[in-house]
C-alpha cells in the first residue's frame, strides 16, 4: 500500500501538540490525516484541518466510529495509550476491519524514549508474549552500546503546564462538548485544579522531598523501596490485581512487617505526578502503626527515584515502568501486575515477606538483552512534552509508522533499520 492510500484516523492524544506535528508530517508523506475531538482540548491542540468534532452522547460513539472508519476509508488508527473506552472500542472496530492500530504511550525506558507499538501497549504488549530467549535470537544481528540509565523522569515542567492547559481548556468548552465525559473518575474541573494546585506547589513538594531523602540516606539503615504508580493510570487500572492503590499499601506493609529484619526500613517513594487525589502519606502511616513498624516506614514525595535506588536493598512496585531503573542496578525487585518486564528471569515470584527476607537476585545478562531489545525496536529517542522532544521523535516515528512491519517483527526477521540512539550529554 502506497502513503498516498493510506488514511490515519487520529483520537485522543499526549497532552500537548504531538499529534498535530505527527499529523502535519504525515500528510507530507501523501497520506491523508483525520482528527476525532472529544472536548476543546482535543480541538486547541488540533488547530489545523482534518478536525472532526464528537459531541454526541458516548453510547454513540462506536457506531460514529465504525461509520467514520467506513466513509473515510480508514487504513491506520493512531491512540494514546490503549484502555480509555473510546481507545479500547475503537481498537476493536478496527481489528474487525484489518486497520492497522498504531499506540503511543510513556517510555517503558522514560524518560528519554517513549513507547511507539502496534495493537496494544503495557499488558496487551507483543512483549507479554516473547520470550528472551526470541530476543537474543532476534538480537544476534545487531550490536549497540547501551546507553546508561537516566536519573530524571522528563519534561515534568512541560508536562504539568501542557495537562492543566488541555483540562483548562476542556473546563472552558463543556457547552460544545457537554456529552464529554473522562477516562478518569473525576470531574474535567477537578482535574484542572489538581494540575494547577500540583504546579503551584512544586517548590513546597522539592522541599519536603529534600527533607525527607535527607533522613533516609543520613539514616544509615538499610531499606527497601516501594515504587509507587498514579492510581488512575492506565497501567494500575487495567493490568494490576488491585482495585485502589490503598490496596498494594497494605500488602506491601504487611509482607515488610512480617518478613524483613528487624533493622531494615521501608521507603514509599511517590509517582512524580502524584497529585494529592489519594492520601498517600496518612494511609501510610495507619498501616505502619497497625502493623508495629511506625519507625521504620518513610514517604518521599515524587522527585528523582535514581538517588534512592542506588542504595537501596531491593524495590516492589505493582507494575511501574520505572522497575526497570531497579533491575538496570542488579537491585531483586517484585512486582504484582502484568508489566511487559515481568519475565521469569529478572523479575521474583516469591512470597512478598520471603522476597523482604532474603529476595532473589536478578539475572542481570538476561535484563540487559531485554533492555537491547527494547532500545531496538519499540523504544524512541524524544518525548512528547518539549519542543526538541518532539523534534526528536519525529525523525524516526513517521519511518516506523509507515513500515510493512511493527518494530517487533522487522527486527525478529530482520528487517529493522539502524536506530538513532541517545546520547546522554555530561
Amino acid at each position: 500500500m502506497t502513503e498516498t492510500n493510506r488514511h490515519f484516523l487520529f483520537l485522543q492524544g499526549p497532552h500537548g501538540p504531538w499529534f498535530h506535528r505527527l499529523g502535519q508530517h504525515l500528510r507530507q508523506t501523501g497520506a491523508r490525516v483525520t482528527r476525532v475531538g472529544f472536548n476543546l482540548g482535543d480541538r486547541v491542540f488540533w488547530p489545523g484541518p482534518g478536525y472532526i468534532a464528537f459531541q454526541d452522547p458516548q453510547d454513540r460513539w462506536p457506531e460514529t466510529c465504525d461509520r467514520l472508519m467506513a466513509d473515510l476509508a480508514v487504513t491506520d488508527l493512531v491512540l494514546y495509550g490503549d484502555t480509555r473506552p473510546i481507545h479500547a472500542q475503537a481498537i476493536r472496530l478496527a481489528r474487525a476491519r484489518g486497520i492497522t492500530v498504531h499506540v503511543f504511550e510513556e517510555g517503558y525506558l522514560r524518560p528519554y524514549w517513549i513507547t511507539y507499538e502496534r495493537g496494544g501497549s503495557n499488558g496487551h504488549s507483543r512483549l507479554m508474549e516473547l520470550t528472551v530467549a526470541e530476543m537474543r535470537q532476534a538480537l544476534a544481528r545487531v550490536d549497540l552500546d547501551l546507553p546508561e540509565v537516566p536519573a530524571t523522569w522528563g519534561d515534568m515542567r512541560q508536562h504539568m503546564f501542557w495537562g492543566a492547559l488541555y483540562h483548562g481548556c476542556v473546563a472552558a468548552g463543556r457547552r460544545a462538548y457537554r456529552n464529554f465525559r473522562p477516562h478518569r473518575a473525576l470531574t474535567v474541573g477537578q482535574e484542572f485544579l489538581l494540575y494547577l494546585r500540583r504546579f503551584l506547589m512544586m517548590p513546597v513538594h522539592r522541599i519536603e522531598r529534600r527533607l525527607a531523602t535527607r533522613r533516609i540516606r543520613n539514616g544509615g539503615f538499610p531499606y527497601h523501596l516501594a515504587i509507587l504508580q498514579l492510581e488512575h493510570d492506565a497501567s494500575f487500572r487495567a493490568h494490576s490485581p488491585f482495585a485502589s492503590m490503598t490496596d498494594f499499601l497494605a500488602e506491601v506493609v504487611k509482607g515488610f512487617a512480617e518478613g524483613a529484619p528487624g533493622h531494615h526500613h521501608l521507603v514509599f517513594k511517590a509517582h512524580p505526578l502524584e497529585d494529592g487525589r489519594v492520601p498517600l502519606l496518612p494511609e501510610i502511616r495507619r498501616l505502619a502503626r497497625l502493623h508495629g513498624v511506625a519507625g521504620r516506614v518513610h514517604f518521599v514525595r515524587g522527585g528523582k527515584l535514581a538517588e534512592l535506588l542506588n542504595d537501596a536493598r531491593s524495590a516492589v512496585t505493582v507494575n511501574s515502568t520505572a522497575g526497570q531503573q531497579a533491575l538496570w542496578r542488579g537491585l531483586p525487585i517484585r512486582t504484582f501486575g502484568a508489566a511487559v518486564y515481568a519475565k521469569p528471569e529478572f523479575v521474583s515470584s516469591q512470597p512478598l515477606d520471603a522476597f523482604f527476607a532474603a529476595p532473589e537476585r536478578p539475572d542481570t545478562r538476561a535484563y540487559r538483552d531485554y533492555r537491547h531489545f527494547l532500545l531496538e525496536t519499540s523504544q524512541i529517542v524524544g518525548g512528547f512534552y518539549s519542543a526538541r522532544g518532539r523534534r526528536r521523535l519525529l525523525r524516526q516515528v513517521v519511518d516506523l509508522m509507515l513500515a510493512p512491519e511493527d518494530p517487533y517483527s522487522a527486527l525478529l526477521s530482520g528487517t529493522a533499520a539502524p536506530r538513532q540512539q541517545l546520547r546522554l550529554v555530561r
